[in-house]
């Protein structure tokens, strides 16, 4: 099958202005940390994958308030956005923002946050959160309940496999997958599944992605496969 090269349209305001507002906080909170901390900072990836069907943009970021706090901070945004100007189900704004606090070393914390979700809307959250790292995984799950109408509960899971080939390089997997549960009127509202495997080095990532999004009360479904590259900062 042959794909056409894909038509790129101009974003619309309501992801710009999520955007600059993403890396505003962003900015604040880094620099804020390296102020106070002399410890080595996670990096903060931020990767885009141009698809057969949409743009998709995603970035992480996790940092403890100082490096003996049991505060920390951890803020994801997913934007995708369809090449098409008339395909409007696909166009998504996924921002959950969360303060946690670890329960002793366990990996475990108490998160409260909100989340703003351009298919379930905007809402404060309380959750548990469950996250693990090492040179080789990264895991990170979060059970969380919307305070608002719908009463969404949520399952948000990140897991990431780096095993060395050499000095340099190293293989590059992650699942990433989400489920939003409207508990009020008892139907689906929001899910998806991530999938990518490639290469990395240093700070670099690149290799293939496959997304499966799925929408509504009938999980309507609007898929993507493309080429994905990421950038540690």
């Amino acid at each position: 099958m042959v794909v056409s090269p894909p038509k790129f349209k101009t974003m619309n305001s309501t992801f710009l202005s999520c955007s600059l507002g993403v890396f505003f906080l962003i900015a604040l909170f880094t620099s804020t940390t390296i102020v106070q901390a002399q410890a080595p900072i996670p990096p903060t990836p931020i990767e885009l994958m141009v698809g057969h069907e949409r743009l998709d943009f995603q970035l992480v970021f996790k940092r403890n308030f100082t490096p003996q706090s049991k505060y920390s901070v951890l803020a994801i945004a997913v934007f995708s956005e369809n090449y098409g100007t008339r395909k409007k189900l696909g166009d998504s704004i996924v921002i959950p923002f969360q303060v946690n606090y670890a329960l002793g070393n366990s990996g475990l914390s108490l998160a409260a946050g909100a989340e703003a979700n351009s298919s379930a809307g905007f809402a404060t959250t309380l959750g548990l959160t469950h996250s693990k790292a090492s040179n080789e995984i990264l895991a990170i799950s979060v059970l969380s309940y919307q305070l608002s109408s719908d009463q969404n509960l949520k399952f948000f899971g990140l897991y990431e496999y780096k095993p060395a080939l050499t000095e340099k390089w190293s293989l590059y997997s992650r699942l990433q997958l989400t489920y939003n549960q409207g508990m009020a009127q008892g139907f689906h509202n929001r899910s998806f599944l991530y999938l990518r495997a490639g290469l990395k080095k240093g700070p670099l990532g690149f290799g293939l992605g496959a997304n499966f999004d799925a929408y509504g009360p009938n999980k309507t479904a609007r898929d993507n496969y493309g080429l994905f590259t990421r950038w540690e900062f």
